[in-house]
């Protein structure tokens, strides 16, 4: 396992779960020794158990040594960081190393795979690169496999996958690999290195333009006086629709949509394809965070000088992961917009410090609350919903709430004497 951040490791671990024998590589020294004696650098539930029972095993070792991991390995999975530059395109520089690095390194025959996110035909470009840089021709596959884990359900999404996506042209490389993940229960579908790279990106793509979808519903729903909650359920039934992915908020963020649906969107422009319709998710995307941070401003009679209260930091709950996060974003606007932003996250408040260098924190929620002139919950955490909200608003200098996750009920908080505004209710 070829990079030790969020893909390698929770896939490492749960390999070696599996009763694999799995070596998890990264140059980062630092890292490859907090993770040897068990000290697990990310939150994600179940992980650190995971880390801790097979290390203890045997089952699982980490290193710095990439030659030692391939040598030793049949398969030899690529989870290295891709980011995106800056115009959208993921930076495939990592990536070209470590092909480099494989290629010095096979003494047998090998599946290498692609696990990371990687635009179309990086499958191809790995393979060409393996066989440009070898001293020596010897067998070896590659293919790719792209990963659909959920930050805090991660453990979780690989021992219960909805499927696995093998995209490869040999059936030695699919036979192996299908044996790899026997003992997991979920659909296989083997197709052609190209589409398996094309499934994640229109997935995610597809993700990202649902959550946009209703958080326009939920603008409009204020306008005409409906409530975004109930038509959500409504849809919901839809067996076509379904539920997930239905719930209003100040916008997507994280690791993978963001940088996905750019990535798609110069994939799309590198091939003379105008697709309008995942930029425009972008751009209301980009809105919905402006319009929260407006909203905020609203409610609090304007915020230069004011006291905001803000809970939650992460890009969703059950993560400390505050890449591209929408609370991050909106508290910068507050910020912006003159505001004194006290902030917590049960979580993310280290990495939160690294992104706000501007704001104030705090040790809990009632701490956030304690002289705030507005509560902004911008993060789902449920801690968040069963606050003592009386004690809250004995807390506050002035008891309004805006809810960008429609976490809290209105009914109760406006008994309590709070001025409430949720998203589209």
């Amino acid at each position: 396992m070829i990079g030790a951040g969020y893909v390698g490791l929770v896939t490492g671990a749960c390999l070696a779960d599996l009763g694999h024998t799995v070596l998890c590589v990264d140059r980062d020294s630092e890292k490859i020794e907090a993770l040897s004696a068990g000290r697990v650098p990310i939150y994600e539930e179940g992980l650190e158990a995971v880390v801790g029972k097979n290390l203890e095993s045997g089952d699982l070792r980490f290193t710095t040594d990439i030659q030692e991991a391939v040598s030793k390995s049949m398969f030899v999975f690529i989870t290295v960081d891709t980011p995106p530059d800056e115009i959208g395109r993921a930076d495939m520089t990592h990536v070209e190393e470590v092909a480099r690095s494989i290629a010095c390194s096979i003494n047998d025959y090998k599946v290498i795979i692609n696990k990371s996110t990687v635009p179309i035909g990086s499958t191809k470009m790995v393979d060409t690169i393996i066989e440009e840089s070898m001293e020596e021709h010897l067998e070896y596959d590659v293919v790719s496999n792209p990963e659909f884990l959920r930050e805090g359900t991660a453990v979780a999404d690989f021992l219960n996958p909805s499927r696995i996506v093998i995209g490869s042209d040999s059936q030695k490389a699919v036979r192996l690999l299908t044996e790899l993940y026997r003992g997991l229960d979920a659909p296989l579908l083997v197709t052609d290195p190209v589409s398996a790279e094309m499934i994640k990106y229109a997935s995610n793509a597809f993700l990202a333009t649902k959550v946009t979808y209703i958080n326009a519903i939920a603008n409009l729903c204020e306008a005409i006086g409906a409530d975004v909650r109930e038509v959500a359920i409504g849809m919901g039934y839809d067996e076509r629709i379904g539920f997930e992915f239905l719930k209003p908020g100040p916008g997507f963020g994280g690791s993978c949509f963001p940088k996905d649906c750019a990535a798609l969107l110069a994939i799309s422009r590198d091939h003379g394809y105008d697709f309008d319709l995942l930029d425009g998710v972008l751009k209301v995307n980009q809105e919905q965070h402006e319009r929260t941070a407006a909203r905020v401003d609203r409610m609090a009679g304007g915020l230069k000088g004011k006291k905001v209260g803000v809970l939650g930091l992460s890009f969703k709950a059950n993560t400390d992961d505050v890449r591209d996060s929408p609370a991050i974003k909106v508290a910068r606007m507050l910020l912006e917009r003159g505001a004194e932003v006290i902030a917590f996250d049960p979580r993310a408040m280290e990495n939160g410090r690294r992104e706000l260098p501007g704001a104030g924190f705090a040790e809990n929620a009632y701490e956030v609350a304690r002289g705030a002139d507005i509560l902004v919950l911008l993060t789902e955490w449920d801690e968040f919903k069963w606050l003592d909200y009386e004690r809250v608003r004995g807390l506050m200098a002035s008891p309004r709430v805006m809810d960008a996750r429609n976490c809290l009920d209105p009914v109760v908080l406006r008994k309590l004497g709070f001025t409430y505004e949720g998203i589209g209710r």
